[in-house]
């Protein structure tokens, strides 16, 4: 017979899809140790049933459109912080591919979207990043920047998408039909894709930006507003991927 170490093991390795074999294996097992063993399994795999229903929730909009094989999801980081840019992502991915724990990325970890990133970009059809620096940012307002990061990453798609799906905005000077959401990042798998990958794409950027201005403590705070972002601001000044325009005001 075989230890309960022995069998947590054989549990740890086996593919979750085999686990359903394990579980007729061991269930008439009346040990304490293997029905606790199989308790824990148990509820993990209640747990991936109740995220699959949840991502299949998530295709609802693309499945509206059977019409379209290019199903393009659209959305932005970085339109509120003080300082860096604001980074776009269109992001087409394969009709019916799960992709399980994509969601709007401010609810996820930054260790669970670095990981869906990597998945995204591996089994993405295509994606596209825009990004607008914070010179032309102060040039033209927010909004507009965020709209030209949307029109360049679109740009960058290949194939080019047959419809956008995006968080909330219609977006000028652009061809394709686009279909607005409202909190579309929480409710479009395409769309919470994008955010992942615009969220990702900044991030790192402003641990770059931490490293050339290490006062500032971009890594932390991502050139949000924080109490210690403001107060590196009031000591050292702005330095050049400060957003003037949101800083008017400030010694520069």
């Amino acid at each position: 017979m075989k230890t309960i170490g022995e069998i947590a093991k054989e549990w740890e390795q086996c593919p979750m899809e085999e686990w359903a074999q394990l579980f007729r294996e061991y269930q008439k097992d009346e040990r304490a140790g293997v029905k606790r063993l199989l308790a824990k399994y148990e509820k993990k795999l209640d747990a991936l049933y109740r995220e699959k229903e949840r991502i299949q929730k998530m295709m609802y909009f693309e499945n509206q459109y059977p019409q379209y094989q290019w199903i393009c999801g659209i959305d932005e980081a970085g339109r509120g912080p003080l300082a860096g840019p604001v980074v776009a992502a269109a992001v087409i991915l394969p009709k019916g591919l799960e992709i399980l724990y994509v969601n709007d990325s401010k609810q996820l970890s930054e260790t669970r979207r670095e990981e869906l990133y990597e998945e995204i970009m591996e089994k993405a059809v295509s994606v596209g990043v825009g990004i607008v620096g914070p010179e032309q940012i102060d040039a033209i307002n927010i909004l507009q920047a965020t709209y030209e990061a949307m029109r360049c990453a679109i740009k960058k798609l290949d194939p080019q998408p047959q419809l956008l799906l995006n968080d909330a905005v219609t977006i000028p000077g652009v061809p394709y039909h686009q279909v607005p959401i409202i909190k579309g990042d929480a409710k479009s798998i395409s769309i919470a894709a994008a955010s992942i990958i615009a969220k990702v794409t900044r991030d790192r950027m402003m641990r770059e930006y931490d490293t050339i201005f290490p006062e500032y403590g971009f890594a932390k705070h991502k050139g949000y507003g924080s109490a210690a972002h403001m107060e590196a601001i009031r000591t050292y000044g702005m330095c050049p991927i400060h957003r003037r325009s949101f800083l008017k005001g400030m010694k520069g």
